[in-house]
């Protein structure tokens, strides 16, 4: 990275009138986990089938001081299982890093087993700000009945959920909007932040954050040129963008993404919906969300 690049995060923050970003969609995770995610973006993996560099491939140490060179005030160690076993002993990690991270979202997973309820209220008591759910890499359906009273808990404490339940970048058995809509029927104050915008299904996914107040989508990917090739937003979408303009949050999937991170955020300048959305979603929604100091009021 050139401080080229830094100075244009910088500057897009500052001439908001914003003290940084806060992104709901970057990942940290234990350094052998990483390598495996990174050695199947390095191989076109099935479910992506494209070349797919990885822009930040640094040590765990330069990742965090890149957000912080950004300007991104609060971040995510967004981590998740891809079986059984495995959530438990990410979320220590997790917890560890949140210590000795401070700017970062205590971020804890989960994954439909037995003993589920019992890490999940383990890692809330902790203090787990966020969790992360992927049901296309778990290939878990979010009703699994394993999973019912985690969803009550979470949605009692407040907590969010970001979920990636969009068919992007390859379908799985349970993702789109449909097994998420019968999740929210059930569970409606649950905090649900859909990774992607749902990316494909990005009208199904704005429906359910219309229908529930509680449902917000994060940006990650989503409207930059590498996206917009494969799967691209309608421009009808456009102004319900707008109309929930306190519920899109920035999310980016740093550091394993193939472009500049200031490109994400020129992608959502260009959609030219205004500096106050700008402002809501990079840095007003989130510290909303997770109590941060809000700018809002003394602008």
């Amino acid at each position: 990275m050139t401080q080229t690049e830094a100075d244009a995060v910088v500057r897009f923050w500052q001439g908001l009138g914003l003290p940084g970003l806060v992104d709901v969609h970057t990942h940290f995770m234990p350094e052998r986990v990483l390598a495996k995610v990174w050695d199947y973006f390095d191989s076109a993996g099935p479910l992506t089938g494209v070349d797919w560099p990885i822009t930040y491939r640094h040590e765990e140490e330069e990742r965090v001081a890149l957000l912080r060179r950004f300007g991104v005030r609060a971040f995510t160690s967004m981590l998740y299982p891809h079986k059984a076993g495995m959530a438990a002993w990410l979320n220590g990690w997790a917890a560890e890093f949140a210590a000795r991270t401070p700017d970062c979202l205590h971020t804890a997973t989960l994954f439909p087993e037995d003993g589920v309820a019992a890490y999940v209220r383990e890692a809330v008591e902790a203090g787990a700000r966020v969790f992360k759910s992927h049901l296309q890499v778990g290939a878990y359906d979010p009703n699994d009945e394993l999973l019912d009273p985690v969803w009550g808990l979470l949605a009692d404490a407040g907590v969010p959920v970001v979920m990636h339940c969009g068919s992007g970048p390859a379908p799985g058995k349970y993702t789109g909007s449909e097994p998420v809509g019968d999740l929210l029927a059930r569970h409606p104050r649950l905090r649900l932040v859909v990774a992607h915008l749902g990316m494909p299904e990005y009208s199904e996914f704005l429906a359910l954050a219309e229908r529930y107040g509680e449902v917000r989508l994060d940006t990650t990917m989503v409207f930059t040129d590498f996206s917009e090739r494969m799967s691209p937003f309608p421009v009808t979408g456009r102004a319900r963008l707008a109309d929930l303009v306190d519920r899109i949050l920035l999310g980016t999937d740093f550091p394993n993404i193939p472009y500049p991170y200031a490109h994400q955020l020129e992608a959502l300048e260009r959609l030219e919906l205004g500096d106050d959305w700008l402002r809501a979603v990079c840095y007003e929604n989130g510290a909303r969300l997770f109590g941060l100091p809000d700018v809002s009021r003394s602008r």
